[in-house]
């Protein structure tokens, strides 16, 4: 058994994040973290690298569920993934840290009408700092694809990492500060026990004056708090790495992550050695939301992306791919995360990154640490914060309504843009479906 003030469960970003920073915020505070698998086991491992600013999903989720609130969100958002560019700094963290930004493509003509359009309205707004418009000739002399027709290259809010890396880095900067870590320990139940909480694992009780969940997709020990969350796979490829004359062939001097404006889009990004990571298209939904080991692999979901792959780069015909994988992603309703209290104060929990999370599960983190420490701060005080998603239905009305709304995107993608009655609908709801 096991004794602390502060117990955190999930060893990804969110829980590493949180031991940290309480570590950080007053060395004497007394923490366990706890890990059913390995540190970095799930999505903190399997990712594609991308740590973005946003805490919204994007700009365009932010300004329509928050628009009062937007400015202070970008705000919170550059200044949370500058604090992450100075604590790989500053427990130098090996994890191929890369501040080059995202290109986001446009592959068909509507969707560079869109970016156009998009990049006019935020710019009005003041909201697009950092952000520049390239068109067909300027996207292709950053990366050559004859697919790309327009692209908005976000300069500084979006970094390229080594997710793994990240995560191991992480763990050692937290033991170095004094966490106690006990991985292969799954938390399986959350009950008070006196003043605090008792955490039981299949080894004994960890006893603490307050618990942080980092468990994400995984069931969460506030059960009330499971239905807001679905397991949506993702899948991603990654090539052999390039020869200097397959790399020139493409271009990608900058060394950009990018992402493609269709509903069911890719992300790919170069990493340290040279190899593509090529990921995304197909978001996998299994039948009563289901997180099963056997599920991390998806033979005909490779198969699709290695031939959009030669669509989007013919010029690398005969590149091999050398790995796959995939993992389940926490998607909420709303796409981005969202946080509370239980247990009288004593349980904070932040869930539903919708594949953002590398970056927003620090600012998660805070989030929770404030909400522990019952303290008013510029965090708790955002509507994003106070209010929730709505959660999903039971079976098997989530399968049949995420199985609509994937056909329906599907649909729109293939109809220049245009979004049938249930999108629409779903639109004016607030509700959504994304990986």
């Amino acid at each position: 058994s096991e004794t602390c003030d502060l117990l955190v469960v999930g060893g990804g970003y969110s829980g590493l994040w949180t031991a940290l920073i309480a570590k950080e915020r007053d060395p004497r505070r007394d923490v366990v973290l706890v890990e059913g698998h390995e540190v970095g086991w799930a999505a903190s491992g399997r990712n594609g690298g991308f740590c973005a600013a946003s805490l919204t999903h994007g700009l365009p989720n932010g300004l329509a569920r928050w628009p009062e609130e937007i400015h202070k969100l970008q705000e919170l958002g550059a200044r949370n993934l500058d604090a992450i560019e100075a604590a790989v700094a500053r427990h130098s963290i090996d994890c191929d840290f890369e501040r080059t930004g995202e290109i986001d493509v446009a592959t068909e003509p509507y969707q560079a009408a869109q970016l156009r359009d998009w990049h006019e309205e935020t710019s009005r707004r003041g909201l697009a700092e950092g952000v520049e418009y390239l068109d067909a000739e300027a996207v292709r002399e950053q990366v050559n694809s004859p697919t790309f027709q327009a692209g908005l290259w976000d300069r500084r809010g979006v970094a390229m990492l080594h997710p793994a890396k990240l995560a191991w880095g992480l763990k050692r900067a937290c033991v170095e500060l004094g966490v106690r870590v006990y991985e292969h320990t799954p938390a399986l139940t959350l009950k008070p026990y006196g003043a605090g909480m008792a955490v039981r694992t299949p080894y004994g009780r960890v006893r603490a004056r307050q618990v942080a969940l980092g468990t994400n997709i995984f069931p969460n020990l506030v059960r009330r708090v499971r239905s807001y969350t679905v397991p949506v796979y993702d899948y991603a490829l990654m090539t052999e790495p390039l020869t200097p004359g397959q790399l020139a062939s493409i271009g990608w001097k900058n060394r950009q992550g990018l992402g493609d404006s269709a509903n069911q889009f890719h992300y790919f990004r170069l990493s340290a050695d040279n190899r593509i990571l090529w990921g995304g298209y197909d978001a996998v939904y299994p039948y009563g939301g289901r997180v099963r080991a056997e599920y991390d692999n998806r033979p005909e979901t490779y198969a699709k992306l290695a031939g959009h792959f030669f669509t989007c780069f013919p010029q690398l015909e005969g590149v091999r791919f050398t790995h796959a994988w995939g993992g389940a992603i926490d998607t909420c309703s709303r796409f981005s995360a969202f946080f509370g209290t239980a247990h009288q104060q004593k349980v904070a929990y932040a869930a539903g990154y919708t594949g953002l999370g590398v970056g927003a599960t620090r600012f998660g983190a805070e989030v929770m640490l404030d909400l522990l420490s019952g303290e008013r701060t510029e965090r708790t005080e955002l509507h994003m914060v106070r209010k929730k998603p709505l959660p999903f239905p039971p079976e098997p009305f989530a399968w049949t309504g995420i199985a609509l709304t994937k056909w329906s995107l599907a649909r729109a993608d293939a109809q220049g843009g245009r979004r049938n009655l249930w999108l629409r609908t779903m639109d004016r709801l607030g509700l959504g479906f994304d990986s």
